[in-house]
């Protein structure tokens, strides 16, 4: 069985789907690796160090999936070597069949078997190969830091001979993965933390970690059987205003997380909240890429609307790509080795399998 890999498009995505240490692993099972020149060496990886673990390197990117049973990627592969894939190779990475079904329905039509990542179900047995968790976890990290930087005062309290310097005051909207790491990131800096989330189960996570949860009165549990936001009514969503609207006025910081699974974002911080803020006060909105969670966030853009800055990027992990990659890297070892029959050394597509059966792009 050969596994390969191909560089993605660097000026866009900086991880890779392969790192050296687990090219080992996937040699310990019997499987060989083929990966492209120059892989990751942007990384500071260098090709010498994968093909120390065992790894082979093409020069061309054509070598690579003809020798290559399965390919292992970090997003979807370009249109011309998509068409380049043949019946019975199998495609794994984050393949957003939502924004790219017609280019899927194409080439499962011609047999390749793609599985797309982000479709895992939430079940203990996936938390291993569960790429959103292992990423959400570093993008919530990463939105606290950067909102920090931007910010011009401390973060933490500090007394001093010539007075005290009063703590930061920190907003996370959604308590997700994300919203869990960026409360933990920014109680750890010393800020005091806000969070809101529709999902009540949420509560006693964001307490655990230091966080004051902030919810309406009568407000219910807004969770799908998959442990993901529901969309809410309008009497919830006037409630929820009305509460933001007052918390907001004293906030400096806000990181926004909130998402809906295949929808666009919900707008939650809206724009008399934030003409209401005082100015100097930041937003970070994780949620950017899929419409934003304010009026005015705009992608890769810092906007400042009375003094108040909004930012949000289209790939945050660019900014901490070989962390990234070290966990996505694991995520589908433990995908791969789900998928692989040891005792008899083939892939086994077992649709019997919830992992499997979720994750595999229907003809």
């Amino acid at each position: 069985m050969i596994l390969g890999s191909l560089s993605e498009n660097k000026d866009h995505e900086k991880r890779v789907a392969l790192t050296p240490d687990i090219v080992k692993k996937y040699l310990s099972m019997g499987f060989e690796v083929n990966l492209v020149k120059d892989y990751a060496t942007h990384l500071g990886i260098s090709d010498e160090l994968y093909k120390s673990e065992g790894a082979k390197i093409y020069q061309s990117e054509d070598e690579v999936l003809s020798n290559s049973n399965i390919v292992t990627q970090m997003g979807i592969l370009n249109d011309d070597n998509l068409n380049k894939l043949k019946k019975n190779q199998i495609l794994i990475g984050v393949l957003n069949p939502y924004l790219n079904e017609k280019k899927l329905k194409g080439i499962t039509s011609n047999g390749v078997n793609c599985f797309s990542l982000e479709l895992l179900p939430r079940i203990t047995r996936a938390q291993s190969m569960d790429i959103l968790s292992s990423q959400a976890n570093l993008a919530g990290y990463k939105a606290v830091i950067d909102s920090f930087s931007y910010f011009q005062k401390a973060i933490p309290m500090m007394m001093t001979a010539a007075g005290t310097v009063s703590a930061a005051k920190v907003l996370v909207v959604g308590a997700g993965v994300a919203g869990l790491q960026a409360i933990a990131t920014a109680k750890r800096m010393g800020a005091i933390v806000f969070a809101t989330d529709v999902r009540l189960a949420s509560k006693e996570q964001v307490e655990s970690l230091g966080g004051k949860f902030l919810t309406v009165e009568g407000a219910e549990n807004l969770e799908t059987d998959g442990g993901y936001a529901k969309e809410t009514s309008e009497e919830f969503k006037k409630k929820q205003e009305e509460l933001l609207k007052e918390t907001l006025k004293k906030i400096d910081i806000v990181v926004c997380t909130a998402l809906i699974p295949g929808k666009k974002a919900p707008i939650i911080v809206k724009e008399d909240m934030i003409n209401k803020m005082k100015a100097g006060s930041i937003i970070y909105d994780l949620a950017a890429i899929q419409g934003g969670n304010t009026s005015h966030t705009k992608v890769d853009e810092i906007i400042d609307i009375n003094g108040v800055k909004i930012m949000g990027e289209s790939n945050i992990l660019n900014k901490l790509p070989n962390s990234a990659s070290n966990l996505y890297s694991k995520n589908v070892f433990n995908f791969v080795s789900n998928l692989y029959d040891k005792e008899n050394k083939k892939i086994k597509i077992n649709l019997e399998d919830e992992i499997i059966e979720k994750t595999l792009i229907k003809k």
